[in-house]
């Protein structure tokens, strides 16, 4: 019998001749085909953005799945990955792949993604959603998460806010405050050869934003269709039922779940973040 990752691999390169085969009158760009790479903060619109970039497999020779995902941290084990490993799977990827990734930016991995061979593409959110994403998350969708016992032994959603909040700095395993995991994110903002998207515009501000990715694109490489014709390809492959950790896809849930504890708490630890985010101007919130 066949392995189901080796029929997975198999399938994956067969779509991507496929794919070659039926866009082969369209020039190669003058630096190659670049890898498009979706980068996200966890619980910040990762599989709306994977949908996205596989949009543009309508109208260019792009595989039509992802080539694979990749995470910093193992879910069920909480183990963290080494930069040799992220260094290692950035390396796996080819001209015309679409991947994903809860990528740090370290220093070797960013000049990878950064160089000519990707379009590197990096979303976040507001981090008060993110800590009410996650606790909802690792409580009620995730049984094999390696926090999920304990979230499920916390007495309410309350007590849960608070550890995604603070994390568990009494563990072995690595689980720091809301702040502290995102910091090792931080430097994709200030690399201009990587696109910022606010989740939230990708929410109220779609077609804009939309707008905004594909002529990204475009500016790399140069397609034969009308852009509304690429916006479309993008808009209409959108479908939050096919995500699988999908919950309500809405921005600014913080408000109806924050206790002033709770806000009180996340302004002693992540405060300058929601500033540097662009979320808020001061600790007036």
């Amino acid at each position: 019998m066949i392995p189901r990752s080796a029929l997975r691999r198999a399938i994956f390169h067969l779509e991507k001749m496929i794919q070659a085969s039926r866009f082969r009158s369209l020039p190669e760009p003058p630096h190659g085909w670049p890898a498009l790479l979706g980068i996200s903060f966890p619980k910040s619109g990762t599989h709306l953005l994977d949908q996205i970039l596989l949009g543009f497999s309508r109208v260019a020779p792009y595989s039509r799945r992802l080539h694979s995902f990749y995470a910093e941290y193992e879910g069920e084990s909480g183990r963290s990955r080494s930069a040799e490993e992220a260094a290692a799977w950035v390396d796996s990827l080819g001209p015309r792949d679409v991947a994903s990734a809860h990528l740090f930016a370290r220093s070797g991995v960013a000049e990878r993604v950064t160089a000519p061979a990707f379009m590197p593409f990096f979303i976040f959110r507001d981090p008060r959603d993110v800590v009410v994403s996650h606790a909802f998350y690792v409580t009620d969708m995730e049984v094999h998460h390696v926090h999920h016992a304990y979230y499920a032994s916390l007495p309410d959603f309350d007590a849960r806010l608070r550890v995604s909040i603070l994390g568990r700095p009494e563990l072995d395993i690595e689980f720091p405050n809301i702040a502290e995991r995102f910091a090792p994110y931080l430097g994709w903002i200030e690399r201009p050869e990587v696109m910022k998207l606010h989740y939230e515009d990708l929410v109220e501000n779609r077609t804009r934003t939309l707008e905004a990715i594909r002529d990204r694109f475009l500016a790399r490489i140069p397609l034969p269709q009308p852009k509304s014709v690429i916006l479309e390809a993008l808009e209409s492959a959108i479908n939050p039922r096919r995500s699988p950790t999908f919950r309500s896809g809405k921005t600014g849930e913080w408000i109806r779940y924050f206790t002033n504890e709770h806000k009180r708490v996340f302004k002693s630890v992540a405060g300058q973040l929601l500033q540097r985010l662009g979320y808020e101007s001061n600790d007036d919130w």
